[in-house]
């Protein structure tokens, strides 16, 4: 592979992660405008950011398989269409029903693209200190995207409208696929037995919690649907469970669920997740609805918040090594929850500005705390299960994601006005944020980062 392609190859896959990770913030600065021109109940605004995260977590975890049984250039490139063509159909909708069902779609796209973009970025790495920097390059991509989607969401919708959120995506994906098609190389496929069974199992466990946890402050969570959907969730975990210990190839291997350091990264990941997922959602709706903000204003409010994750993952790795990556959990944690709690005694005072400075350490700590969490977790188990290891994590905070959307959507309503209802959700993030930090002491895992002990 020439340097010229190779850089081509990588240039492609950072976008993708730069695309599929926007799309999990891009849209709440879409809500109110969803809300008001396609008559969308909150739901069903709940539905528009969910669809996405729900699809994108119950195929994430075998979408790695799919890399390895059908190579990764043909994944990307159905990722890559799967996810355009969505994305075209959602800034074409004209009801919420056709817009949430497109955003399954755009979600199943995404996941499909992570795992294949990363292996085809990595893929024509001269030497191991050379995919290492390919890695972070990736994962900072991510998180790059992470971070723009509120103000990028904003800044096109004060500029076009709604559409134009999900409308960009085709800007890119198109010539992004021809490319793709004309030059990308093909890569190397594995022999490797699918666990269809797993799969099947994970997609019921999700989406039966998922949809449960969405429909159940509207409908009551005594009423049948809902009962169902938890109903479906528990045989959903029934059957995964059971697939894992008999499948050859497993999607989640025994030795990493059983992982009790594992488990509390996982755990963590979605807690911070439900946090910070959640958050973005009400505080969307809280400035534009609640404050009468526009959306460009709205999203440069956000760049507290968003803006200072990336220094935090900057920063992340050097702090472990100097502290370990237990220290650095806890702190991080600690300054969250205590932010928050600055949060919640800004969030109703009329000038905007105390609620600025309040943001600013939740940022920095949220960007200290992804990286260090996703270390953790990878070092409690072997290289070899590293894979699986890195789905399962992901997976989780997708889950808990959801779960904050789902939640934090009643949360909202929940005492009156927008403002006080938004105090009602920062307060439960506080105590998220805290019940992650109590977790930490349990961890008995290595205190130290890899990059230390190496």
């Amino acid at each position: 592979m020439s340097m010229e392609l190779k850089r081509g190859v990588v240039a492609l896959a950072l976008i993708s992660s730069f695309m599929v990770y926007v799309d999990g913030t891009i849209v709440n600065l879409a809500l109110a405008e969803l809300g008001s021109q396609l008559h969308a109940s909150r739901a069903e605004l709940e539905w528009a950011v969910n669809a996405y995260t729900l699809s994108f977590a119950a195929v994430l975890l075998a979408a790695g398989t799919f890399t390895d049984v059908l190579g990764a250039r043909r994944t990307f490139v159905t990722g890559l269409v799967v996810f355009t063509v969505s994305s075209a159909v959602c800034a074409a909708a004209g009801t919420m029903p056709v817009l949430n069902a497109a955003r399954l779609a755009q979600g199943a796209g995404a996941a499909l693209l992570l795992p294949s973009a990363l292996v085809l970025a990595t893929a024509g790495a001269a030497d191991e200190h050379a995919r290492h920097r390919l890695l972070g390059r990736w994962a900072a991509a991510g998180g790059m995207g992470m971070a723009a989607g509120p103000l990028l969401g904003g800044a096109l919708v004060a500029v076009a409208d709604w559409r134009a959120v999900f409308g960009v995506n085709v800007v890119i994906g198109v010539p992004a696929l021809v490319w793709s098609l004309r030059s990308m190389p093909s890569t190397p496929r594995r022999a490797r037995r699918p666990d269809l069974a797993g799969m099947a199992a994970a997609t019921v466990l999700i989406g039966g919690l998922v949809f449960g946890m969405v429909e159940a402050p509207a409908a009551g969570w005594g009423a049948p649907a809902v009962l169902s959907a938890f109903a479906l969730a528990a045989a959903g975990l029934v059957a995964f469970v059971r697939a894992e210990r008999t499948a050859a190839a497993p999607l989640l291997p025994t030795a990493v669920y059983a992982d009790r350091s594992f488990v509390i990264s996982a755990l963590q990941g979605a807690l911070f997740n439900f946090t910070f997922y959640g958050l973005l959602f009400a505080m969307g709706l809280m400035l534009q609805q609640g404050r009468g903000l526009g959306a460009l204003g709205s999203g440069l409010l956000f760049l507290p918040l968003t803006g200072l994750i990336a220094l935090g993952n900057v920063w992340a790795a050097a702090l472990a090594r100097r502290a370990g990556r237990r220290a650095v959990l806890g702190a991080g944690q600690l300054a969250l929850a205590a932010a928050l709690v600055a949060v919640a005694l800004t969030s109703t005072l009329s000038p905007l500005w105390p609620l600025v400075l309040a943001l600013l350490p939740a940022g920095l700590s949220a960007g200290v705390l992804v990286p260090t969490m996703t270390s953790r977790s990878l070092a409690a188990v072997p290289p070899a299960l590293h894979g699986a290891a890195s789905a399962a994590f992901n997976t989780s905070r997708q889950v808990g994601a959801a779960i904050g959307v789902a939640a934090f959507g009643p949360f909202l309503g929940s005492a009156g006005g927008l403002r006080d209802g938004f105090l009602v959700c920062v307060l439960v993030a506080a105590g998220a944020t805290v019940v992650a930090l109590v977790l930490t002491p349990a961890d008995r895992g290595p205190a130290t980062s890899a990059a230390a002990a190496a």
